[in-house]
């Protein structure tokens, strides 16, 4: 099998005023991280949101972003057009993605736009539950098991969870931890927004293992739109 195709996966986090959309909640901060055939490309999205709303007061503990901060940030309506520009016609990598689409979802009704569906993301916590039985399977969790670095997390910033995120699906999949250099982005001020220019690599020729087929048709049996199967039943002859 030569698999012909780029595959363009975005690993997303978010992160919240608080738990619950239905309550209020909002996003005040989205991170991308650009995968083509499951390898970083270095190409990102990140932007901070002016939620309209006060931080809950775990929400603060756990992430650091505090309300005045957040004042002069854009408002979702301002950044909507080029956040979705950036995921148009890809596939969402999200750990636990019912929460970060649930939220997004609920930014998007307020100003008209399309919505996501559940069904169309990669949920690396459905991943982590097949592979990891009755074991704790959350980002911190993971990380530790596959030996992934984590210095770098200070707070829980959107897009060092990406990057870590990125990691974690890789191993999912079977493959070695990347490598994973931490730009001058991770120095700067937390107000600055990094928006990359899309570049496209060259597929990668090689033959998918075993364990990773078998991982991905589980995975598959947990979607209503398991739309990668016909892919990979073109491309393995």
């Amino acid at each position: 099998m030569t698999i012909s195709k780029n595959i363009r996966e975005i690993v997303l986090d978010t992160e919240t005023t608080g738990l619950n959309p239905a309550n209020g909640d909002r996003i005040v901060d989205i991170a991308c991280v650009e995968l083509i055939n499951h390898i970083q490309t270095g190409n990102v999205y990140q932007t901070y949101i002016n939620p309209k709303k006060l931080m809950d007061e775990e929400a603060l503990r756990i992430t650091g972003i505090t309300n005045d901060f957040l004042k002069d940030k854009p408002l979702f309506e301002d950044v909507a057009d080029e956040f979705l520009d950036f995921v148009r016609d890809s596939t969402l990598v999200i750990h636990n993605a019912r929460f970060d689409i649930d939220f997004l979802n609920s930014e998007l009704s307020r100003i008209d736009k399309p919505l996501f569906k559940l069904e169309d993301a990669v949920d690396t916590l459905t991943l982590a539950k097949i592979k990891f039985p009755g074991s704790a399977v959350n980002l911190d969790a993971l990380c530790r098991k596959f030996e992934i670095d984590t210095s770098i997390r200070v707070t829980h910033g959107a897009l060092v969870d990406c990057y870590l995120l990125a990691d974690v699906y890789l191993n999912l999949l079977g493959g070695r931890q990347s490598s994973l250099l931490f730009e001058s982005e991770h120095t700067q001020s937390n107000s600055e927004k990094i928006n990359s220019r899309r570049t496209f690599h060259e597929a990668r020729k090689f033959l998918p293992t075993d364990e990773e087929i078998e991982i991905h048709e589980t995975f598959l049996k947990t979607l209503n739109n398991a739309q990668w199967h016909s892919f990979f039943k073109e491309n393995a002859d």
